[in-house]
């Protein structure tokens, strides 16, 4: 009777921790492609580390690399990460995402700094849930605010250059949707798309020059090389953006998100996925909880303008 007793005490002892076993983990691997070192970007992935870190501690290692620029490197980057069978992906920009949905469909991967998910990802009819082992977090400002603001600042606004690259599908996504709304607003809106470094100057010049006024989505090319808007529009034509990273470079004023905050949200999704407390396949798109009106101050000053009341410098 006693052997008996003890078996199953075994047996139960040994159920129990084969049922622990199937929960939480006792680490977890994570891998990070950051498409390019910018501001947003790097902020969006310190927030999503920082959110691991309180989460799951030294649970987590973290492989982190960066694709400086290149889409074809975040292809090779995702790729390793998937040869090294990591329990999670997160994805920085839009070429990251698409990089990794190519890449699997099983390892869970939760994208950041993604405009609209619909447009990445060639979902017709998007509906905010995308139902694969894909979720995460956009950056998507209120664009119609965007183009207000616009408005709010040169109230007498004819004509707006829309400057963005042509390689990025958020890019085009928001320039088409402020388009929409600055002509309802009676401004005539010109597209100004350039494909890479190579041309940037030379489109952004043309822009210039028969413009009012610029208008720069959140726009990874964009944001990497501010110095070449700046250069050319400092001073002479205000720029707006779509974000305070490219604002803080080369424009006037934006309508802006947390890209730390975002990044920390995509911290928080991972860490309920790997806890097993959340399937990525029904986690819908999360959006920044709040925006912030903020203006270049140096920017106003050598245009000679000055902000209007509920907009915060650029620190």
């Amino acid at each position: 009777m006693k052997l008996r007793k003890m078996m199953a005490l075994g047996l139960a002892v040994a159920l129990t921790l084969s049922l622990s076993a199937c929960g939480e983990k006792s680490g977890y691997k994570v891998g990070i492609c950051q498409l390019a070192p910018h501001v947003a970007l790097d902020a969006a992935t310190q927030g999503f580390k920082d959110a691991l870190a309180k989460e799951l501690g030294d649970k987590v290692t973290i492989d982190e690399q960066n694709a400086a620029g290149d889409s074809a490197t975040c292809g090779t980057i995702i790729n390793g990460f998937v040869s090294n069978k990591v329990d999670l992906i997160m994805a920085n920009a839009t070429p990251a995402l698409q990089a990794a949905v190519s890449a699997t469909d099983s390892i869970p991967v939760l994208g950041t700094s993604v405009t609209e998910y619909g447009v990445a990802l060639g979902i017709t009819g998007f509906t905010g849930t995308v139902g694969t082992n894909v979720s995460g977090t956009s950056d998507l400002a209120p664009l119609d605010q965007q183009a207000a603001m616009i408005k709010e600042w040169y109230p007498d606004v004819k004509t707006v250059g829309l400057v963005y690259c042509s390689a990025e599908a958020n890019s085009q996504y928001q320039v088409d949707e402020v388009q929409k709304y600055l002509e309802g607003m009676g401004v005539a809106c010109t597209q100004y798309p350039f494909s890479d470094t190579s041309d940037m100057a030379s489109v952004v010049q043309n822009a210039a020059d028969n413009n009012e006024v610029l208008y720069v989505p959140t726009d990874n090319t964009a944001a990497n090389n501010t110095g070449i808007i700046d250069n050319i529009c400092n001073g002479k034509v205000p720029v707006f953006t779509g974000e305070e990273g490219i604002c803080g470079g080369c424009g006037v004023a934006t309508l802006s998100i947390s890209y730390y905050d975002i990044g920390y949200k995509t911290g928080e999704m991972a860490a309920k996925i790997l806890k097993g407390e959340a399937k990525v396949a029904e986690m819908p798109i999360e959006y920044a909880p709040q925006f912030t009106k903020k203006y270049n101050k140096a920017t106003c000053d050598a245009l000679g303008i000055t902000a209007p009341a509920g907009y915060e410098p650029i620190g």
